[in-house]
């Protein structure tokens, strides 16, 4: 194999494909990528068994042919090579990459046994604008959960009813729950969808004002963006019914101002993180006391102006958690609604502008 192609182009592919290659794994080709050069054409592809990254790029094909490389020292030199040509050779064991002055011998191996992508025939499909996708992804991906004992809270239960597009994450914790009116948008679909897949559909490049399209069987999720293409296994098992941990009704409310609440956390959690991030808040008539202690640092207080409905109580959350939660939102003022200590509370913004999102939040113990 033998080719010249452009550094950004290269540096597109990688950094879209890379993200699915398995950090650790006990069979090497699923921490590689494998390249495969043929006609003007090079095509990336990265698998970690459960999941398929591929993206084409433009290049000048001296000799075809296909090789495996491991992929995150790649990523770290084309990304540190300077703007312009990259030339790729094959020989033997290696990939010679030269760039400029730069010229590096990166160990490969034979791609014979990389898993090529699979077929796929969808039973359903939606399709949405980039910018809508991203957005609801980013307002719920928070809450995923990282821990494996459960593997269906390290995804997002995805769903679309004709109507309406939900997504909904939890780790048990805090839930997320984002919901867009979009009638007509597709077929009925209720999948779990592994978050994994869902970031890296986030780096496929599209523009904000593009359309994406979401297809799905009983097992797996595609998405193809013409020279880019995701196939995901979907996650299987019961999602939990998180409806029932949502408060049907409060009896205290509190509305802060988004930047100044976000600006009292992060200091507060300067203090907080000795304690497991716990923040005391406290309602007290027109203002939100935030307070944090450690036995090493010190004691920390923040005040944040607010409109108050009953809003005198004392109750504790991991203030990371609230961070995460309005970090996500959108708009200038972010409602708390609450009963009691013990009690979930529910913080949302004030103006959805046509999208349901919210996020419960589990209180902590005061003491």
């Amino acid at each position: 194999m033998k080719l010249v192609c452009s550094r950004k182009d290269l540096v597109d592919a990688i950094d879209f494909v890379v993200p699915v290659a398995a950090v650790r794994s006990p069979q090497p080709l699923f921490q590689s990528i494998r390249f495969e050069a043929d006609g003007s054409n090079l095509t990336l592809l990265a698998c970690d068994g459960e999941m398929w990254a591929q993206m084409t790029l433009m290049a000048d094909v001296e000799e075809a042919g296909s090789v495996c490389v491991q992929g995150r020292v790649l990523k770290e030199l084309i990304g540190a090579l300077p703007d312009g040509p990259v030339n790729l050779t094959v020989e033997g064991g290696n990939m010679q990459v030269t760039a400029g002055s730069s010229d590096w011998k990166l160990m490969a191996f034979p791609s014979g046994d990389f898993p090529d992508m699979p077929e796929f025939t969808p039973s359903s499909a939606v399709e949405l604008k980039v910018s809508e996708l991203n957005s609801a992804i980013d307002s719920v991906s928070y809450a995923v959960a990282t821990d494996n004992s459960r593997a269906v809270l390290t995804g997002v239960m995805f769903s679309y009813d004709g109507s309406h597009l939900q997504l909904v994450a939890t780790d048990t914790h805090r839930l997320a729950v984002t919901r867009l009116s979009k009638p007509e948008m597709g077929e009925p679909i209720n999948a779990i969808v592994p978050e994994k897949a869902l970031r890296v559909m986030k780096g496929m490049g599209l523009d904000d004002n593009e359309s994406i399209r979401i297809e799905l069987d009983d097992t797996r999720l595609v998405v193809d963006a013409g020279n880019a293409r995701l196939v995901s296994q979907l996650l299987t098992g019961s999602y939990p019914q998180w409806q029932r941990v949502v408060p049907e009704q409060f009896t205290r409310t509190w509305t802060m101002d988004r930047a100044e609440l976000i600006d009292n956390l992060k200091r507060t959690l300067i203090i907080a993180r000795d304690s497991s991030n716990r923040i005391c808040f406290g309602g007290d008539n027109d203002h939100v006391t935030m307070t944090a202690r450690s036995e090493e640092k010190g004691q920390a207080h923040e005040e944040c102006a607010a409109v108050s409905d009953n809003g005198e109580i004392e109750i504790a959350f991991n203030g990371k958690y609230v961070l995460d939660a309005i970090q996500s939102f959108k708009g200038d003022s972010v409602v708390a609604q609450m009963t009691e200590p013990s009690r979930p509370a529910v913080f949302k913004p004030s103006d959805s502008e046509g999208q349901e999102h919210f996020c419960v939040i589990m209180p902590m113990s005061l003491s």
